[in-house]
């Protein structure tokens, strides 16, 4: 049968795939980025509607939702707990906060974490998913709608095998779309279209573009102030209307921490969060660097020692 080669993950070794395993794949990914482009469509269109559906109800109902969604769901567990290990949490906790995550609608937790190991693993190179150096507008919000492209560029989800050992993240890959779903459903049912607009498609369009401002602005605009060897930047405007995702170069230069916000002035909601799940003693092993590590990454001191 007729074979064509596609890389692995490293573009070490070659694999093989036959021409219906291609055809499969490439019809399965038309089929995600339909869906995602047809979900953001309507996501945006909803914004239209929603200051002739206000109500402070649904504002605040709006602002806890996010608040359990990104801060806590995105920040929290995807990215600092799940993706970087940078604490450990018991296992309800870690699972319910996943919940919470899923609820953002930036896909399952597998998806997620494999999309941003592979962009730490690959950053600002052509392997990067949402790489700055194919346009802004890619690096913001079109990667999305590359499915094919993104798993050509990077492979499969071989990076997530911790969360693929666990039946609850399992679970949640198989029936994320019937949570979303359900949620959508119990809004509308309890407030009618004030509560279906503003607790979806406000808090979602908000939510998703202080990601998405992750990828894209602070890989271009910013301060630097650790030696690493990447484009990442630490942005206030991003670092303040995404709760302290946007400093980014702090999270490039210490991937591990627990902590982005490593000024004082640096506002990091998350980090918050988590101190008082440590004072509480239900985060365990939380990681920030050491004062050597940061003389070690320090632009001012790399450069006084030129």
């Amino acid at each position: 049968m007729a074979v064509d080669r596609v890389y692995d993950p490293k573009g070490l070794v070659q694999l093989k795939q036959t021409k219906k395993d291609l055809f499969l794949s490439k019809r399965k990914g038309v089929f995600w980025d339909c869906l995602n482009l047809g979900a953001v469509t309507v996501e945006h269109i909803g914004l239209l509607f929603a200051p002739f559906y206000f109500t402070w109800n649904a504002f605040w109902v709006a602002v806890i939702l996010f608040l359990l969604t990104f801060p806590i769901g995105i920040s929290l567990s995807y990215h600092r707990n799940l993706s970087h290990g940078s604490f450990k949490l018991p296992k309800p906790l870690e699972y319910l906060f996943a919940s919470f995550g899923l609820h953002a609608a930036e896909g399952e937790p597998m998806f997620w974490v494999s999309s941003h190991r592979y962009h730490h693993q690959f950053t600002d190179s052509v392997r990067d998913p949402h790489s700055p150096i194919e346009g802004f507008w890619f690096s913001h919000i079109t990667w999305v709608f590359h499915n094919k492209y993104i798993r050509e560029k990077c492979g499969k989800s071989n990076n997530v095998l911790d969360l693929k050992k666990q039946a609850y993240y399992r679970f949640l890959r198989k029936s994320h779309f019937l949570h979303l779903l359900g949620l959508a459903l119990i809004l509308y049912s309890a407030g009618g279209l004030p509560h279906l607009i503003w607790e979806t498609n406000v808090r979602l369009a908000y939510g998703h573009h202080c990601t998405f401002m992750v990828n894209s602005v602070c890989h271009i605009w910013g301060k630097k102030p650790w030696n690493t060897k990447d484009l990442s930047k630490n942005n206030w405007v991003v670092g303040y209307l995404a709760f302290g995702e946007g400093w980014h170069n702090n999270h490039h230069a210490f991937e591990f921490s627990a902590r982005l916000g490593l000024e004082w002035w640096q506002v990091d909601v998350p980090w918050y969060m988590l101190r008082l799940l440590e004072y509480l003693g239900l985060a365990t092993n939380v990681k920030v660097p050491t004062e050597f590590q940061k003389q070690n990454y320090s632009i001012k001191i790399h450069n006084e020692f030129q």
